[in-house]
């Protein structure tokens, strides 16, 4: 699901035998469903707006306006804001990963048009929201890491991860001669993530493309055969 989509409850498969003749079990199950979908409604709406806002000037308020729930529901499943603000970073990574998969295991394109790809996708992401959200991971980054050192862990994580994931990328293609050999693919690795991020953010204050295109086009111009 995009942060973007509209929440939508489960396909009705029909009730469980058991439930069927046993209406508390049946009531039981319908209230952590619909525990669940408020959870998850709840880090969906904090995930667009994090991204796009930041995570200070967000409001706990704002969230369960949108969501149009309590606020004793938001405490029920979040014990702070913290906490609330680590489960939207978890999500966002389930996202982000569902959309690398797409795109890095995706064998019709040579390792190194997946990269492009991955630079393209973003770029049409951006004009879609209009600039606004970039990076949540990146974004959080220069607002907390120097606040709160479990922030500054988890998104520091989720940079090794995604670095890795690029570094295999980068290796099958210096395997398959789209990148001389020779060339330290993890190096190269953290150098588009250090570059990337930059280019997002450039991105998001020009309200223009050309940032990214400027490094996408410097580095692909150095790194390729």
């Amino acid at each position: 699901m995009r942060a973007d989509q509209t929440l939508t409850p489960a396909p009705d498969t029909g009730p469980e035998p058991a439930e069927s003749q046993n209406p508390g079990v049946r009531n039981r199950s319908q209230r952590a469903n619909e525990r669940s979908d408020t959870r998850r409604a709840l880090v969906w709406c904090g995930t667009e707006l994090l991204t796009e806002r930041g995570f200070q000037v967000t409001g706990i308020e704002e969230v369960l306006k949108r969501v149009g729930v309590p606020k004793g529901s938001f405490y029920h499943f979040f014990k702070s804001k913290d906490e609330f603000g680590a489960a939207v970073i978890e999500n966002y990574v389930a996202f982000y990963a569902r959309k690398m998969d797409s795109i890095f295991n995706n064998t019709e394109l040579s390792a190194l048009n997946r990269l492009k790809e991955f630079v393209q996708n973003a770029k049409r992401g951006m004009v879609k929201f209009e600039f606004r959200r970039g990076c949540l991971i990146g974004n959080l980054g220069q607002e907390l890491a120097s606040l709160d050192n479990n922030f500054r862990e988890q998104l520091e994580a989720v940079l090794v991860s995604w670095e890795a994931r690029v570094t295999a990328c980068l290796e099958e293609a210096i395997r398959c001669g789209e990148i001389a050999a020779g060339n330290n693919a993890h190096a190269l690795s953290r150098f588009f993530w250090i570059g990337w991020e930059g280019a997002i953010l450039r991105s998001k204050l020009t309200r223009s493309l050309s940032p990214i295109d400027d490094f996408a086009d410097l580095y692909f111009a150095k790194v390729a055969v």
